[in-house]
């Protein structure tokens, strides 16, 4: 799939500090009344990630308990959510020979729930795909994956990727081909993605709000009262109840510096990346945390706000900001450092949700800080969210 999308956009294996302009290609942009209406047939495509037979690539996919590391998965995913935008254009004036003049962008990936039983590191994985509901320069993809096991199919998990269409240079949105649905399916699952757009404009203008309701105030009211001392009223003592921790402490961080091999074809690096990255470190501060396995469940809305420089120094830094009997719910951020500089900017915040056995009920966080409560209350909204109790 990276080497026919690689083809498709003239892009030559090899790095290099200044990346081979593009700008030639401007003049073959198409205009929207040009571009023919396509079908979700037209995009579907299906690929195996053969794990049964390489062992190569068992060793890169598999975690040190024999199954697949989900990481991986969400940043193959992202690739073939972008791969899907390819199939899905079709410009008729592009004369035979010339690259398409487009570039694809991850703008933000919906909900993503796993299955219950582990996923085997041993076995094939099928990923398909196809748009699902298109604007006018941004493409929503839904992605599915599937494992066969002793001949049935099991699900692993499906996700909603609204992907960007961008002109050749990456400096101004380009029109995409509209959807012409063939049959009842289709036609229902466009309107769900109309559906779905007004749920995004919604959420995104929610996000950087915070209004907590009456219930969520006398939960944070009985927080003060049970970690407040009742034997004196100096200020800002506060006492941790037993099998308790604080959220300041309970966290797990990682620096690393991004390589060539992480980058799309205009030196940023892939939002797949990001998402693996924010996966494993998230899993890590659970796993320490509740001293148990913990199994991912749940991936909530993921915007990425910002690219990132191929040459940044990544920082993902993992919370445990609420919990619930054996569920953890994990707030990360990814933070850009820049090298020359040193200066940090936050670019992504990403929302997972984990639960060990049943038997297990994983130790109480707590706010200590009027910060620490807004991520302890917006943790708390999206555990409920989710629908997994």
């Amino acid at each position: 799939v990276k080497h026919e999308m690689m083809q498709s956009l003239g892009l030559e294996p090899g790095y290099s500090l200044q990346p081979k302009s593009r700008e030639h290609l401007l003049q073959y942009q198409p205009k929207a009344e040009e571009l023919p209406p396509r079908s979700m047939q037209d995009s579907f495509s299906s690929a195996i990630i053969p794990l049964s037979t390489d062992r190569l690539m068992q060793d890169k996919y598999m975690n040190f308990y024999g199954n697949v590391r989900m990481g991986r998965l969400m940043e193959d995913m992202d690739m073939f959510a972008a791969w899907c935008c390819h199939r899905h254009l079709f410009v008729p004036t592009l004369p035979e020979g010339v690259y398409l003049p487009y570039t694809f962008v991850t703008i933000l990936v919906d909900n993503i729930d796993f299955a219950a039983n582990p996923t085997l590191g041993s076995q094939d994985i099928r990923l398909s795909g196809h748009v699902s509901w298109v604007g006018s320069s941004s493409m929503e993809v839904v992605v599915w994956l599937e494992q066969v096991v002793d001949g049935q199919i099991n699900p692993v998990t499906h996700a909603l990727f609204l992907m960007g269409a961008r002109n050749a240079t990456n400096t101004a949105a380009a029109p995409v081909n509209t959807i012409e649905p063939t049959n009842e399916k289709e036609k229902k699952i466009l309107a769900g993605g109309a559906e779905r757009k007004w749920r995004r404009q919604e959420w995104t203008s929610k996000s950087g709000q915070f209004q907590p309701t009456d219930e969520e105030i006398a939960i944070i009211s009985d927080l003060h009262s049970i970690t407040s001392p009742r034997d004196t009223l100096k200020l800002n003592i506060r006492n941790l109840p037993e099998n308790s921790s604080w959220i300041k402490d309970s966290f797990q961080t990682s620096t690393t510096a991004s390589f060539p091999e992480h980058r799309n074809h205009h030196n940023r690096v892939f939002g797949g990346y990001l998402m693996r990255t924010a996966v494993e470190i998230s899993w890590v501060a659970a796993f320490l945390h509740s001293r148990s396995r913990p199994f991912l469940k749940q991936i909530s809305e993921i915007a990425f706000q910002k690219p990132v420089p191929v040459d940044s120094l990544i920082k993902m830094t993992a919370y445990v900001v609420y919990t619930w009997h054996n569920f953890l719910q994990i707030r990360t951020v990814c933070d850009v450092i820049d090298h020359d500089t040193g200066a940090q900017v936050t670019t992504n915040t990403f929302n997972f949700t984990f639960a060990v056995k049943e038997d297990i009920v994983v130790p109480q966080v707590l706010p200590l800080s009027i910060h620490e409560t807004i991520w302890y209350t917006h943790g708390r909204r999206t555990f409920e969210k989710s629908g997994l109790f």
